[in-house]
């Protein structure tokens, strides 16, 4: 750890985060839930929304993908995701369903705003994101794909979309890494 500088949970804890909190609405597979925790950590992504029936910690298999991840970024349980919605927005979050949609805006093309927060929804492996929460969403992004698949798993779509928003966001603050 020394040689690569990286930072303790406890300091990570203390560490500014960027606006971003990730909303995840009933995954399934554990070993996704443990790559999200992983990303986040990564990207200083300020808190973790699990909801429905997505695994929670203490877990094996997510600790397995998560490497403890899940103990340093700040996380909590929502029996739906329309409810950890509603409180996010009720903090100022702007709510973003990360899915394929009529509307939806392709991911680079979204105006990233300084200043706001967001709350990034992604959905289950098979359905999505729920339509309860495409309705209550503020907005919905796709990431752009080019091939003969039109869909990525969901630790994939968190990682690119998650860094996007990192990349944008974190010349607001005073995050150096």
């Amino acid at each position: 750890m020394l040689d690569l500088h990286r930072i303790s949970t406890e300091e990570f804890k203390k560490t500014e985060k960027i606006p971003v909190a990730v909303v995840l609405d009933d995954v399934r597979s554990e070993m996704n839930v443990g790559s999200v925790f992983r990303t986040a950590d990564a990207f200083v992504i300020k808190h973790v929304a699990l909801c429905g029936i997505t695994g929670k910690p203490p877990s094996h298999e997510i600790h397995k993908t998560a490497l403890g991840a899940e103990d340093s970024v700040e996380w909590s349980y929502h029996k739906t995701a329309v409810e950890a919605v509603e409180q996010l927005r009720e903090q100022g979050f702007t709510v973003c369903s990360i899915e394929q949609v009529h509307g939806s805006v392709s991911l680079e093309q979204f105006p990233i705003e300084k200043g706001k927060k967001y709350a990034l929804v992604f959905g289950n492996e098979v359905k999505g994101v729920s339509q309860a929460v495409v309705d209550a969403s503020d907005h919905c992004i796709e990431i752009p794909q080019l091939g003969t698949k039109h869909s990525l798993n969901i630790a994939c779509s968190a990682a690119i979309v998650m860094w996007h928003f990192f990349t944008a966001l974190k010349g607001q603050s005073s995050i150096k890494r």
